[in-house]
């Protein structure tokens, strides 16, 4: 899995490419807690080029929240296709983000 990365303004998206499972999902943990570390707490994490997510993906996600809601941090997830979507609502969740269809809108979201 490639994990890009962008800043927008105040917030940092974070795009990964391909499968978020058990082989892939600590790199995108890392990745998120880096960003924590480093003090950035507007985060969008854009799924438009993830096909698959598995129940470790949906932990890293959900380690993103916990953080987010403990330091006071904005996350937003866009551009879920279908399946993905499908997971977030099976596990419960879409209750827990803020999700948008497009990446510009998420980025507005978590600005704040």
């Amino acid at each position: 899995m490639e994990i890009r990365e962008e800043l927008v303004g105040d917030v940092v998206v974070v795009a990964p490419v391909g499968r978020v499972d058990s082989t892939t999902s600590s790199a995108l943990d890392a990745r998120l807690t880096a960003l924590d570390a480093a003090g950035r707490r507007r985060v969008v994490v854009d799924f438009g080029a993830v096909e698959y997510i598995s129940s470790a993906g949906l932990r890293v996600m959900l380690s993103l929240a916990k953080r987010a809601r403990d330091t006071g941090g904005r996350v937003a997830l866009c551009a879920l296709d279908q399946s993905v979507r499908q997971v977030f609502d099976l596990a419960g969740f879409t209750a827990l983000f803020t999700i948008l269809p497009e990446r510009g809108q998420a980025v507005a979201a978590a600005s704040g």
